[in-house]
């Protein structure tokens, strides 16, 4: 048996919950280092049993109720008093919605004058078709240039493998 192994079931050895199996007996025996811990958890443990928490005094609640009375009464100070007063709370929450919904309208806005940003003498080119294939690689013309995992791929022997 090794020192870590008892030294886990030692305080329940020590408190008197679990008496040492055999092999821990023979451990205890033979290990002066482990043998000593037990013997000062028990000191440890039979101390313990003995003390005793002192009363408090007679006047102990009169204080404490006395003290909670002044702390309530104090003004509370500090940068999160207006959040406790709740119509601030409520027009910061109103504040706050209104702004994500803007943000969010915004957004959507955006989109959509980039789909209809055409001339309005010509209709836009239909999806996957070869002109507007063409005109997603000029917009994008900087992102794949940049991208170098394009340059890696054999797409050309791809396209000759699966006729």
């Amino acid at each position: 048996m090794k020192c870590n192994e008892i030294r886990e079931r030692m305080p329940d050895v020590a408190a008197g919950f679990n008496q040492p199996t055999a092999d821990e007996g023979k451990h205890l025996e033979s290990c002066g280092a482990c043998a000593a811990e037990l013997k000062a958890m028990r000191s440890t443990m039979a101390l313990l049993d003995e003390w005793q928490a002192p009363e408090p005094s007679q006047y102990f609640d009169v204080r404490l109720q006395a003290r909670l009375r002044e702390e309530m009464a104090k003004p509370q100070a500090g940068w999160l008093q207006w959040f406790r007063r709740p119509v601030l709370a409520a027009a910061l929450t109103v504040l706050l919605g209104v702004g994500i919904g803007l943000f969010v309208s915004r957004g959507r806005i955006i989109d959509h004058e980039t789909d209809t940003s055409f001339s309005s003498n010509f209709a836009a080119p239909e999806r996957g078709s070869a002109v507007s294939d063409l005109q997603d690689l000029e917009q994008n013309q900087d992102l794949y240039s940049s991208f170098e995992l394009l340059d890696d791929l054999d797409l050309q022997q791809d396209v000759v493998a699966n006729p």
